[in-house]
């Protein structure tokens, strides 16, 4: 059976009491910290099917242990934090985080959010490849591959290209990828689309073969030719 386990970083015992009871009634594992210098390890210790983090921590913040959990794994991870401003929302999505939820909350809204990230995360082994002349990308291990060689990419931007090239030839509205890729319950500024789509372009190009496209009005797609 597949670790369930959800780690909880957040230097406030009673958010970690209270997140706590409400995975455990809900049949998850649970592992908790309260330091951002001690995550990394207890990240390893547990080997979490998803990271609860926040922003404000001790030792080290949020955004510095984001950074060091993506240099070495693709474990979901939802960021906690007191901010509600929709940059400070991008900067979370744009620097790997797979949702983002503002304090105070609900602790069900919480689980809901939890339960959508795992459910998008758990793509079929048969559907987690694409590949077209020249260009693969993969959810396995996170990679994509242009002539062969690895393109670096932050995982949304990985997660995106993945979406549209695994939909070949269908447009998708800004707000629909929000939904699909970022999860239905980011009320995010479309933009962050566009931004993740330009970075795209300028490490992969485009190809005879294939294109990132812009549908004028519309939205985007990933076209092959035929």
């Amino acid at each position: 059976m597949e670790n369930n386990t959800i780690l909880v970083i957040d230097d406030d015992k009673n958010i970690l009491a209270i997140i706590g009871m409400y995975l455990k009634k809900e049949g998850y594992g649970v592992a908790t910290c309260e330091r951002g210098d001690a995550a990394l390890k207890a990240f390893h210790e547990a080997q979490p099917a998803l990271v609860v983090l926040d922003v404000m921590l001790p030792g080290m913040d949020g955004w510095s242990v984001l950074e060091k959990l993506r240099a070495q794994s693709a474990v979901p991870v939802i960021m906690l934090t007191a901010k509600g401003d929709t940059m400070d929302r991008i900067q979370g999505l744009d620097a790997g985080a797979d949702d983002y939820i503002v304090k105070p909350f609900e602790a069900k809204e919480l689980l809901a959010r939890i339960k959508a990230v795992l459910r998008r995360s758990a793509a079929p082994e048969n559907e987690r490849e694409i590949s077209f002349p020249g260009l693969s990308v993969s959810l396995d291990n996170y990679s994509v591959l242009l002539d062969g060689k690895q393109v670096e990419m932050p995982p949304k931007e990985i997660e995106l290209l993945f979406f549209l090239a695994s939909r070949e030839g269908k447009v998708f509205t800004r707000e629909q990828l929000l939904e699909q890729v970022w999860g239905f319950d980011f009320f995010g500024d479309s933009r962050t689309v566009d931004v993740h789509v330009k970075r795209i372009r300028e490490k992969i190009g485009e190809r005879p073969d294939w294109e990132l496209k812009t549908v004028w009005g519309v939205g985007y797609k990933f076209e092959a030719a035929k």
